[in-house]
Protein backbone atom coordinates (compact mmCIF):
# COMPACT_ATOMS: atom_id res chain seq x y z
CA UNK A 1 0.00 0.00 0.00
CA UNK A 2 1.45 3.71 -0.90
CA UNK A 3 1.94 6.22 1.63
CA UNK A 4 -0.61 8.77 1.40
CA UNK A 5 1.99 11.30 1.94
CA UNK A 6 4.26 10.65 -0.79
CA UNK A 7 1.76 9.40 -3.67
CA UNK A 8 0.88 12.12 -5.63
CA UNK A 9 -2.60 11.00 -6.73
CA UNK A 10 -6.21 12.18 -5.36
CA UNK A 11 -8.19 9.10 -6.55
CA UNK A 12 -9.23 11.52 -9.23
CA UNK A 13 -5.50 12.09 -10.79
CA UNK A 14 -2.51 10.93 -10.52
CA UNK A 15 1.00 12.54 -11.68
CA UNK A 16 2.65 11.40 -14.76
CA UNK A 17 5.57 9.09 -13.52
CA UNK A 18 3.70 7.91 -10.84
CA UNK A 19 1.77 4.62 -10.65
CA UNK A 20 -2.15 5.43 -10.66
CA UNK A 21 -4.11 4.29 -7.57
CA UNK A 22 -8.04 2.87 -9.27
CA UNK A 23 -9.09 5.11 -11.66
CA UNK A 24 -6.78 7.92 -11.32
CA UNK A 25 -6.01 10.08 -14.34
CA UNK A 26 -2.24 10.59 -15.47
CA UNK A 27 -1.53 14.28 -15.58
CA UNK A 28 1.41 16.28 -16.32
CA UNK A 29 0.89 18.83 -13.61
CA UNK A 30 2.81 22.31 -13.93
CA UNK A 31 5.32 23.90 -11.77
CA UNK A 32 4.76 26.55 -9.25
CA UNK A 33 6.49 28.27 -6.31
CA UNK A 34 4.99 29.05 -3.08
CA UNK A 35 4.30 32.71 -2.71
CA UNK A 36 4.47 32.71 0.76
CA UNK A 37 4.10 30.07 3.60
CA UNK A 38 1.45 27.63 4.12
CA UNK A 39 0.05 24.15 5.41
CA UNK A 40 0.19 21.14 3.12
CA UNK A 41 -3.37 20.08 4.58
CA UNK A 42 -3.90 15.86 4.17
CA UNK A 43 -7.57 16.42 2.54
CA UNK A 44 -8.66 20.23 1.58
CA UNK A 45 -10.25 20.66 4.62
CA UNK A 46 -8.07 18.06 6.73
CA UNK A 47 -5.14 17.70 9.03
CA UNK A 48 -2.16 19.63 8.83
CA UNK A 49 0.74 17.34 7.36
CA UNK A 50 3.96 19.87 7.08
CA UNK A 51 4.66 23.37 6.73
CA UNK A 52 5.86 24.58 2.69
CA UNK A 53 7.76 28.08 2.47
CA UNK A 54 7.80 31.08 0.50
CA UNK A 55 9.85 29.88 -2.13
CA UNK A 56 9.65 26.24 -2.24
CA UNK A 57 9.25 24.96 -5.42
CA UNK A 58 6.07 22.88 -6.26
CA UNK A 59 4.06 20.87 -8.31
CA UNK A 60 0.09 21.65 -8.79
CA UNK A 61 -1.69 18.35 -9.86
CA UNK A 62 -5.26 19.47 -9.43
CA UNK A 63 -7.42 22.07 -8.37
CA UNK A 64 -10.38 22.11 -6.91
CA UNK A 65 -12.88 24.88 -5.96
CA UNK A 66 -13.81 25.18 -1.75
CA UNK A 67 -15.59 27.51 -0.40
CA UNK A 68 -15.20 30.77 -2.41
CA UNK A 69 -11.10 29.72 -2.75
CA UNK A 70 -9.66 27.03 -4.73
CA UNK A 71 -7.28 24.75 -2.90
CA UNK A 72 -4.44 23.22 -4.94
CA UNK A 73 -3.42 19.88 -4.74
CA UNK A 74 0.33 19.77 -4.74
CA UNK A 75 3.58 17.67 -5.25
CA UNK A 76 6.41 19.96 -2.84
CA UNK A 77 10.19 19.17 -4.51
CA UNK A 78 11.66 19.29 -1.00
CA UNK A 79 10.55 16.26 0.43
CA UNK A 80 8.05 14.50 -2.18
CA UNK A 81 5.37 15.38 -0.03
CA UNK A 82 1.63 15.73 -1.75
CA UNK A 83 -1.28 17.37 0.00
CA UNK A 84 -3.92 20.14 -0.52
CA UNK A 85 -2.46 24.04 -0.38
CA UNK A 86 -4.32 27.16 -0.42
CA UNK A 87 -4.56 27.90 -4.44
CA UNK A 88 -3.72 32.07 -3.22
CA UNK A 89 -0.09 30.26 -1.88
CA UNK A 90 0.85 29.66 -5.06
CA UNK A 91 3.05 31.46 -7.09
CA UNK A 92 4.88 31.72 -10.61
CA UNK A 93 7.79 29.64 -11.02
CA UNK A 94 11.18 31.47 -9.49
CA UNK A 95 14.43 30.03 -10.34
CA UNK A 96 16.47 31.15 -6.73
CA UNK A 97 19.75 32.78 -6.34
CA UNK A 98 20.17 32.75 -1.86
CA UNK A 99 18.66 31.00 0.64
CA UNK A 100 17.46 32.64 3.62
CA UNK A 101 20.12 31.55 6.88
CA UNK A 102 18.38 33.57 9.50
CA UNK A 103 15.74 31.15 11.38
CA UNK A 104 13.49 34.21 10.92
CA UNK A 105 13.91 37.46 8.46
CA UNK A 106 11.40 40.12 7.38
CA UNK A 107 11.00 41.14 3.26
CA UNK A 108 10.73 45.23 3.63
CA UNK A 109 8.93 47.20 1.00
CA UNK A 110 11.96 49.82 0.40
CA UNK A 111 16.23 49.16 1.83
CA UNK A 112 15.05 50.73 4.55
CA UNK A 113 14.60 48.88 8.09
CA UNK A 114 12.76 51.48 9.52
CA UNK A 115 9.84 50.76 6.80
CA UNK A 116 6.86 48.57 7.45
CA UNK A 117 8.41 44.64 6.97
CA UNK A 118 5.86 43.04 4.38
CA UNK A 119 5.80 39.40 4.84
CA UNK A 120 8.33 36.79 6.93
CA UNK A 121 10.93 35.01 5.55
CA UNK A 122 12.22 31.79 7.38
CA UNK A 123 15.53 29.67 6.84
CA UNK A 124 15.84 27.25 4.04
CA UNK A 125 13.45 29.80 1.78
CA UNK A 126 15.14 30.37 -1.53
CA UNK A 127 14.80 33.74 -2.71
CA UNK A 128 16.19 35.39 -6.16
CA UNK A 129 18.10 38.41 -5.64
CA UNK A 130 17.70 40.82 -8.53
CA UNK A 131 19.14 43.95 -7.57
CA UNK A 132 21.39 45.23 -4.78
CA UNK A 133 21.90 48.64 -2.35
CA UNK A 134 24.58 48.69 0.18
CA UNK A 135 23.66 46.10 2.67
CA UNK A 136 20.49 45.17 0.64
CA UNK A 137 19.18 42.53 -1.62
CA UNK A 138 15.87 42.69 -3.50
CA UNK A 139 14.31 40.02 -4.28
CA UNK A 140 11.66 38.40 -6.49
CA UNK A 141 8.12 39.29 -5.73
CA UNK A 142 4.80 40.62 -7.19
CA UNK A 143 5.74 43.11 -4.86
CA UNK A 144 8.97 45.34 -4.03
CA UNK A 145 10.57 43.46 -1.42
CA UNK A 146 14.04 43.84 0.23
CA UNK A 147 16.03 41.36 2.86
CA UNK A 148 19.37 42.26 4.61
CA UNK A 149 22.11 40.71 2.75
CA UNK A 150 23.43 39.17 5.94
CA UNK A 151 20.27 36.79 6.51
CA UNK A 152 20.59 35.30 3.32
CA UNK A 153 23.61 33.02 1.43
CA UNK A 154 24.17 32.10 -2.12
CA UNK A 155 22.75 28.45 -3.20
CA UNK A 156 25.33 25.94 -2.34
CA UNK A 157 27.02 27.90 0.56
CA UNK A 158 25.29 25.88 3.50
CA UNK A 159 25.90 25.99 7.40
CA UNK A 160 26.99 24.18 9.54
CA UNK A 161 24.27 21.48 10.93
CA UNK A 162 24.80 22.36 14.82
CA UNK A 163 24.92 26.32 13.90
CA UNK A 164 22.01 25.81 11.85
CA UNK A 165 20.02 24.04 14.61
CA UNK A 166 20.91 26.47 17.68
CA UNK A 167 18.91 29.00 15.53
CA UNK A 168 16.36 27.75 16.36
CA UNK A 169 16.73 27.13 19.87
CA UNK A 170 13.76 28.79 21.84
CA UNK A 171 11.30 28.31 18.66
CA UNK A 172 7.87 27.58 19.64
CA UNK A 173 6.65 23.32 19.37
CA UNK A 174 3.99 23.85 16.59
CA UNK A 175 2.49 20.32 15.01
CA UNK A 176 4.04 19.53 11.38
CA UNK A 177 5.95 23.20 11.38
CA UNK A 178 8.43 23.74 9.39
CA UNK A 179 9.57 27.69 10.46
CA UNK A 180 11.02 30.09 12.32
CA UNK A 181 7.57 30.64 14.15
CA UNK A 182 7.37 27.33 15.01
CA UNK A 183 8.36 23.33 13.94
CA UNK A 184 7.78 20.05 15.56
CA UNK A 185 10.80 17.38 16.08
CA UNK A 186 10.67 16.25 12.59
CA UNK A 187 10.23 19.76 11.24
CA UNK A 188 13.43 20.73 12.89
CA UNK A 189 15.56 17.65 11.72
CA UNK A 190 14.57 18.80 8.07
CA UNK A 191 15.07 22.03 8.17
CA UNK A 192 18.65 21.59 9.95
CA UNK A 193 19.50 19.19 6.92
CA UNK A 194 17.87 21.61 5.08
CA UNK A 195 20.24 23.99 5.70
CA UNK A 196 23.68 22.42 5.79
CA UNK A 197 22.48 21.33 1.49
CA UNK A 198 21.53 17.75 3.00
CA UNK A 199 18.53 15.50 1.86
CA UNK A 200 15.83 14.81 4.31
CA UNK A 201 12.44 13.10 4.52
CA UNK A 202 9.49 15.08 5.97
CA UNK A 203 8.81 13.32 9.56
CA UNK A 204 9.97 10.76 12.02
CA UNK A 205 9.16 7.37 10.23
CA UNK A 206 10.27 8.39 7.11
CA UNK A 207 13.75 9.86 8.61
CA UNK A 208 14.21 6.38 11.15
CA UNK A 209 14.27 4.73 7.39
CA UNK A 210 17.19 6.94 5.77
CA UNK A 211 20.20 5.34 4.64
CA UNK A 212 22.82 5.13 7.32
CA UNK A 213 24.92 3.41 9.67
CA UNK A 214 22.43 1.69 12.46
CA UNK A 215 24.62 2.94 15.65
CA UNK A 216 24.74 0.53 19.21
CA UNK A 217 24.07 1.76 21.89
CA UNK A 218 27.65 1.69 23.58
CA UNK A 219 28.92 4.05 20.00
CA UNK A 220 29.75 7.01 20.84
CA UNK A 221 27.38 10.19 19.49
CA UNK A 222 28.46 12.34 16.98
CA UNK A 223 27.15 15.91 16.18
CA UNK A 224 24.91 15.22 13.06
CA UNK A 225 23.25 11.91 14.61
CA UNK A 226 19.77 11.50 14.91
CA UNK A 227 17.87 9.56 18.26
CA UNK A 228 14.96 7.93 16.99
CA UNK A 229 12.21 7.21 20.16
CA UNK A 230 8.38 6.19 19.07
CA UNK A 231 6.82 8.90 17.18
CA UNK A 232 10.28 11.53 18.34
CA UNK A 233 13.48 12.66 16.89
CA UNK A 234 16.48 14.64 18.43
CA UNK A 235 19.36 15.55 16.44
CA UNK A 236 23.21 15.07 18.87
CA UNK A 237 24.79 18.23 18.95
CA UNK A 238 27.98 16.62 19.97
CA UNK A 239 28.91 12.88 22.29
CA UNK A 240 26.53 14.14 25.41
CA UNK A 241 24.56 16.98 24.18
CA UNK A 242 21.24 16.80 21.26
CA UNK A 243 18.62 18.87 20.36
CA UNK A 244 15.04 18.37 19.83
CA UNK A 245 11.76 20.03 19.67
CA UNK A 246 9.71 18.96 22.18
CA UNK A 247 6.09 18.92 23.42
CA UNK A 248 7.24 18.82 26.79
CA UNK A 249 9.18 21.80 26.92
CA UNK A 250 7.10 22.95 24.25
CA UNK A 251 9.72 24.86 22.59
CA UNK A 252 13.13 23.80 20.83
CA UNK A 253 15.65 22.79 23.57
CA UNK A 254 19.48 21.35 23.86
CA UNK A 255 20.20 19.24 26.75
CA UNK A 256 22.21 16.22 28.14
CA UNK A 257 21.26 13.49 26.35
CA UNK A 258 21.46 11.05 28.94
CA UNK A 259 19.16 13.13 30.54
CA UNK A 260 16.77 13.38 28.43
CA UNK A 261 16.21 9.85 27.67
CA UNK A 262 15.83 8.96 30.66
CA UNK A 263 12.82 11.46 31.29
CA UNK A 264 11.44 10.11 28.03
CA UNK A 265 11.67 6.24 29.11
CA UNK A 266 9.57 7.83 31.57
CA UNK A 267 6.34 8.37 29.61
CA UNK A 268 4.47 7.12 27.09
CA UNK A 269 7.00 7.26 24.37
CA UNK A 270 9.24 4.90 26.06
CA UNK A 271 12.60 3.90 25.59
CA UNK A 272 14.94 5.00 22.27
CA UNK A 273 14.11 2.72 19.25
CA UNK A 274 16.96 3.59 16.72
CA UNK A 275 20.36 5.55 17.09
CA UNK A 276 21.35 6.52 13.21
CA UNK A 277 24.26 8.27 11.56
CA UNK A 278 22.38 9.18 8.22
CA UNK A 279 24.52 9.34 5.00
CA UNK A 280 25.27 12.83 3.87
CA UNK A 281 23.29 13.28 0.35
CA UNK A 282 23.31 16.47 -1.38
CA UNK A 283 20.41 18.39 -1.51
CA UNK A 284 18.74 19.52 -5.02
CA UNK A 285 15.53 19.60 -4.31
CA UNK A 286 15.53 23.31 -2.62
CA UNK A 287 17.05 25.01 -6.30
CA UNK A 288 14.86 22.16 -8.49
Amino acid sequence: MSDRRLHPGNGRVVLEGFEPSGNETLVAGRAATMGRDAFLLASPEGARDRELLFGDPVTVIDTLPVGAAPMCFVRSHKDGYVGWIEGAAIGAVVAPSHWVAARTTYAYPAPDLKSVPVFPLHMTSPVRVVARAEDWAQIAHAEEAWVPVSHIREIGDWMDPVEAARAYRGTHYIWAGNSGFGLDCSGLVSQVFRAAGLTCPGDSDLQEKMEGQVLGEGDALRACDLIFWKGHVAMATGPDMMIHANATHMMVVEEEIAAAIERIAATDTGAVTLRLRPARRSLSSLVS
